[in-house]
């Protein structure tokens, strides 16, 4: 899904989501409960109740992509406290498109700063 994603952002919307909700509804959600600019570039990631199922809203600058993704064999592997947004990275993307949980305990961590090799 979105090999080539060009958001600059990309929200999980943690818990479970109504997949009957259509692009207004969803965006309701971004704008009412989370207060985020849906205008931004930045892509939203929904899944509904059994997890089997994601939705993903996008902008484009002249109107929203609705992307659906159904799983045939498992459940993505997705946070479930429903008050919660999360900004997540394209590698933690990959991994919940994998069925990975994006809190990977063992990825290596980027080291910022200088680090003294002798």
């Amino acid at each position: 899904m979105l090999k080539e994603l060009s958001a600059a952002n990309i929200y999980i919307v943690c818990g479970h989501t109504d997949m009957r909700k259509s692009i207004d509804g969803l965006a309701a959600i971004v704008q009412r409960k989370f207060d985020l600019d849906l205008f931004s570039d930045s892509l939203f990631l929904f899944c509904g109740r059994r997890r089997d199922r994601l939705k993903a809203l996008l902008w484009e600058g002249d109107g929203f992509l609705l992307f659906y993704k159904r799983l045939e064999n498992g459940r993505f592997n997705w946070p479930r406290n429903e008050q919660e947004v999360r900004d997540i990275t394209r590698e933690q993307f990959i991994w919940l498109m994998q069925g990975l949980s994006i809190d990977q305990p063992k990825a290596i961590k980027k080291i910022s700063g200088g680090v003294d090799i002798c």
